[in-house]
């Protein structure tokens, strides 16, 4: 089992008890809006779905976002690493409360750290509704470098959206 750790937060397996809070957080119309499978409503035995497929994902990590202070459960992030390219797809969601203090950057930051050093990628990219700009700017402080945008790339809620990209090699993380 991971667990991997930052200065504010562990990263650690989400567990069945974390799905009452995963319900209420995910929950919220505007963590759909700015996700990609998060539906809304918010169906009940939704959040014990999604805990048990991360657990029984062999290929990626699945994350739960908990800050050390007080054990709070405040969102997750993951890993989806493609080893015939030794690249990874990264992504994420945090709790309205939660917005805008730096938890989801902070995290980004280790889980790049745990890819390039743990699983040995080197890329490891992410994407994002452009007009979530609070996304790109996670990603930017995380070192990943905007690479692009897909227009209307994606449906969802009934309209096409873009869809940014930004990225980070190992060598650029290496030597930042």
């Amino acid at each position: 089992m991971t667990i991997l750790e930052t200065e504010r937060l562990l990263l650690r397996p989400l567990l069945l008890s974390d799905a009452p809070t995963i319900q209420a957080l995910a929950g919220h119309p505007d963590i759909a809006k700015t996700t990609l499978n998060i539906p809304h409503p918010y169906p009940d035995g939704a959040a014990e779905a999604f805990i048990q497929k991360t657990r029984e994902n062999t290929e990626g990590y699945t994350f739960g976002m908990v800050r050390k202070s007080d054990q709070q459960l405040m969102g997750a992030i993951g890993i989806h690493p493609e080893p015939r390219f030794s690249r990874a797809e990264m992504g994420y969601w945090i709790g309205v409360p939660y917005w805008n203090q730096g938890y989801t950057s902070e995290a980004a930051r280790r889980m790049i750290e745990f890819g390039f050093r743990e699983l040995k990628l080197n890329r490891i990219y992410a994407g994002y509704f452009s007009d979530n700009i609070a996304s790109r700017r996670v990603m930017e402080k995380a070192g990943m470098i905007y690479e692009g945008t897909l227009r209307e790339h994606m449906e969802r809620m009934g309209k096409f959206h873009d869809l940014g990209y930004c990225g980070i090699l190992r060598r650029e993380w290496e030597s930042a």
